[in-house]
């Protein structure tokens, strides 16, 4: 029987022996990892932050790219278009729509964000009524309520924003938040939370 074992080890061998390595080539690997930490590092700071909207206290996050210079709507104690307050928040969440259909849609800040539409309609010679490339960012206070933050993203659809990015304060890996560029920090020196 040993003889018998012998042959079937054999076979095996010789069935496994294609298998064997004789030479790893660590070369395409690090060309590899090259290109990728290179890649990583160029794109990851190619634009500027906005400015932060005095008053609003954003929530933080750890993943995210930094925002592009860009229509910023504020929302804290009071709503902002570009850092021109609009209305109180407290007016904004009682405001009853004026729009058929649309119980969502708030009207001040609608003809506020129709405005700016309509100028990069003329200025890009949008057809009228259409949907616009522009890029509105959100920055709402922590605090605030969803059922606001859903009419005011529903306001800025129908004025004619596709593109509505929600912005938050940038956490580093260990646990320490990234201000933006122009926020203030609080009395003991850090970020505010």
């Amino acid at each position: 029987m040993s003889r018998a074992r012998e042959m079937r080890a054999a076979r095996r061998s010789a069935q496994f022996a294609k298998f064997r390595i004789t030479e790893l080539n660590l070369v395409p690997l690090v060309d590899t990892f090259v290109s990728i930490v290179f890649f990583a590092l160029t794109t990851a700071t190619v634009s500027e932050m906005t400015q932060l909207v005095p008053g609003v206290t954003l929530p933080a996050t750890k993943s995210g790219a930094p925002t592009l210079q860009q229509l910023t709507l504020g929302i804290a104690n009071q709503v902002t278009l570009d850092r021109q307050p609009l209305m109180n928040t407290a007016d904004a969440a009682s405001a009853v729509s004026n729009v058929p259909g649309q119980p969502l849609v708030i009207p001040q800040l609608y003809a506020a964000l129709k405005a700016r539409a309509d100028s990069v309609r003329r200025s890009g010679k949008i057809p009228a009524d259409s949907a616009i490339p522009a890029k509105l960012a959100i920055q709402g206070d922590k605090s605030m309520r969803y059922d606001l933050l859903s009419r005011m993203i529903q306001t800025a659809r129908w004025a004619g924003f596709k593109n509505i990015t929600l912005q938050v304060n940038r956490q580093a890996d260990a646990g320490g938040a990234t201000p933006a560029p122009g926020a203030q920090p609080n009395a003991g020196g850090g970020v505010p939370k």
